[in-house]
């Protein structure tokens, strides 16, 4: 049966000489892996440059449920990207979170609220002409809330630590090391608070956007499970510095 659906591409592998396999976060089956033949040929309905990290789809797809490798009819990029493949700022970003993305929600059923938080977010991005350097670490914050492990952001005039284990301020710093001093700890909070529109008023140097940074895929280690290296974080760095 034919099945129309959203997608976000996740990862390309190559199958064989002009085939490739893809994972897609769909909005209708969650993560689904697609068969795609004759993607570098030069008639190819469906190329290669459709199927980049985070690249927004429009698909129909053939669906057998408990089947690994699943088919496509027809797709098309939908949103068109118009910024992120020719920014070399925004395209290092993108690969950066689709890094993250595939490690966090690889696991993931159908759920039309974080579909729809990906979507939009890199809609908005891809749109945005002051976007800002914050962007990445906001997106993975604001995440967190659908993926079950947003940050409180309760806190008095004497605590002092956030505890990224649990998720909260404390007084104390904890006796384990996966912690935020309270300076960075409340830019943590303002960049998981604060809409996208708003991220340029949150000023933070380049020091301290690499400590958060860094503090965010603590966070993200300590609460997703296998979640592992990330690969694409130097380069980030180097590209932002």
């Amino acid at each position: 049966m034919l099945h129309k659906t959203r997608g976000i591409v996740l990862k390309t592998t190559l199958y064989s000489e002009s085939s490739v396999v893809v994972q897609i976060f769909t909005a209708k089956f969650g993560i689904q892996s697609y068969l795609i033949n004759g993607v570098k040929r030069p008639k190819a309905k469906i190329r290669m440059n459709m199927l980049q990290p985070l690249h927004l789809v429009d698909m129909v797809v053939y669906h057998k449920a408990n089947t690994s490798i699943q088919r496509i009819s027809e797709l098309r990029p939908s949103p068109v990207f118009r910024t992120i493949p020719y920014d070399i700022i925004k395209s290092t970003i993108v690969i950066f979170l689709n890094e993250v993305l595939y490690k966090s929600i690889r696991q993931q059923n159908a759920d039309e609220n974080i579909f729809d938080y990906i979507f939009n977010a890199i809609s908005w991005y891809d749109e945005s002409e002051n976007a800002g350097a914050n962007f990445h670490l906001a997106f993975l914050l604001k995440l967190s809330r659908f993926l079950g492990f947003a940050p409180s952001t309760q806190t008095k005039s004497n605590q002092s630590f956030f505890d990224l284990q649990e998720g909260e301020f404390k007084s104390l710093p904890p006796l384990h090391p996966y912690f935020i001093e309270k300076t960075p700890a409340l830019l943590f909070i303002s960049l998981f608070s604060t809409p996208f529109e708003n991220l340029s008023e949150i000023k933070i140097d380049n020091t301290t956007r690499r400590l958060i940074l860094d503090k965010i895929l603590v966070y993200y280690t300590l609460h997703t499970a296998s979640f592992g290296e990330i690969k694409s974080h130097q380069v980030l760095l180097d590209v932002l510095s």
